[in-house]
């Protein structure tokens, strides 16, 4: 099965592409869709949404799996991303892939075994889980990828529909 993993953002969206076989992970890429901040809205939201769509249209990924909305104290933000999870979900649905979601605490959980984690222990659980030589970068990477874990670890675990 491949998982495509995102951590939504309007200037920076991070993905990471894995393979899960029995409850092996294989690293198939990762990284990030930038759009420019001197671009308007509409533009920012379009990169999100033709990056996404390369992704999936390179790897057809058989699922797909978003970090949900963390709601902090700026509301600006919170609806830039709100924004951004909503093209990344719409590319998903417009080529038939299945979208799984997951709050930070989920992830911390599947990937560290603690819903407090530090971000560098979830990095350096992701580093370990997928055998890479370092930590990945830039963070937005690393959470993408923890995200995709996440998903395969409820997915072998049969918490998720298959």
């Amino acid at each position: 099965m491949i998982i495509l993993g995102i951590d939504p953002g309007t200037a920076i969206t991070g993905y990471g592409v894995l393979e899960l076989s029995g409850n092996h992970y294989k690293l198939l890429e990762y990284g990030v869709v930038r759009s420019e901040k001197t671009e308007e809205a509409a533009a920012r939201l379009h990169a999100v949404f033709a990056g996404i769509n390369r992704l999936i249209d390179a790897y057809g990924p058989d699922q797909m799996a978003v970090e949900e909305l963390f709601f902090n104290k700026n509301t600006k933000t919170a609806l830039a991303v709100g924004q951004a999870r909503g093209v990344i979900v719409l590319a998903a649905h417009l080529k038939g892939v299945p979208v799984f979601e997951y709050t930070p605490l989920q992830v911390k959980q599947a990937v560290v075994g603690y819903g407090r984690a530090e971000k560098q222990q979830v990095q350096y659980m992701v580093k370990a889980i997928l055998n890479m030589a370092e930590i990945p970068k830039p963070d937005d990477a690393a959470d993408a990828l923890a995200i995709g874990i996440c998903h395969g670890n409820s997915y072998s675990s049969g918490l998720v529909r298959r």
